[in-house]
């Protein structure tokens, strides 16, 4: 096979495995990281067939929805690649991508390191802030029957991994735990110009929460 032909397969893969799962992180999701990241790679010397596969698989088995079981998605990787024709060092590259690209509580025990892993990385987190990150975290708050807004509640800034993980708090503190950090972590030089854009429009955003919740608009 060819790599577009495997690009093709991994699609079909990918769709067929994600069918019916939360709308944050379903097919459609794959689909933006997948062109987020061609479109970063443009200005990055990387691998694209490494990119297209790693952003393709990065999220065939979120932990979230596995118990937090982070085993289950590079093993599901692993056992699709395997039934292709690939080099085992692509396919490792591959892997390693999907067990280093998670934010987890700022991610601080990354690691592996490489410029398409950055890519990808860089692609997920642009698809985490914006209009469409505003949207995909209040559909997993609605998923996981969370609260909007308590403000009682104060956002943790120091989460440990496992406590982010089984954190129970209102949606909106996730912008303050997670969202309006990510453009400060990106790390190309187009990750961080398309940041910049998406981080203004969520603090217009949560402006405009605010003054509605308080009934001032």
């Amino acid at each position: 096979m060819t790599e577009d032909q495997i690009i093709s397969k991994t699609i079909l893969f990918v769709k067929d495995k994600l069918s019916g799962a939360e709308g944050g992180h379903d097919w459609f999701h794959i689909q933006r990281v997948f062109k987020n990241a061609l479109l970063i790679s443009e200005g990055e010397k990387v691998n694209l067939f490494i990119v297209s596969l790693g952003a393709l698989l990065h999220d065939i088995a979120d932990s979230k929805f596995h118990e937090g079981d982070e085993t289950i998605g590079p093993k599901v990787a692993t056992e699709f690649l395997n039934t292709l024709k690939i080099s085992n060092d692509v396919i490792e590259h591959v892997i390693k991508i999907i067990e280093n690209i998670s934010f987890k509580g700022g991610n601080t025990d990354q690691k592996f390191k490489s410029p398409e892993l950055d890519v990808i990385q860089d692609a997920d987190r642009l698809d985490a802030i914006g209009a469409i990150g505003v949207a995909r975290c209040f559909n997993y708050g609605g998923f996981k029957n969370r609260a909007l807004y308590d403000p009682e509640i104060a956002p943790n800034l120091s989460m440990s991994k496992e406590e982010y993980k089984s954190s129970k708090a209102p949606t909106i503190n996730h912008f303050y735990e997670k969202l309006l950090l990510l453009k400060d972590r990106m790390n190309t030089q187009t990750g961080k110009e398309l940041a910049e854009k998406r981080h203004v429009f969520m603090e217009q955003f949560l402006e405009q929460f605010y003054k509605e919740w308080e009934g001032k608009l």
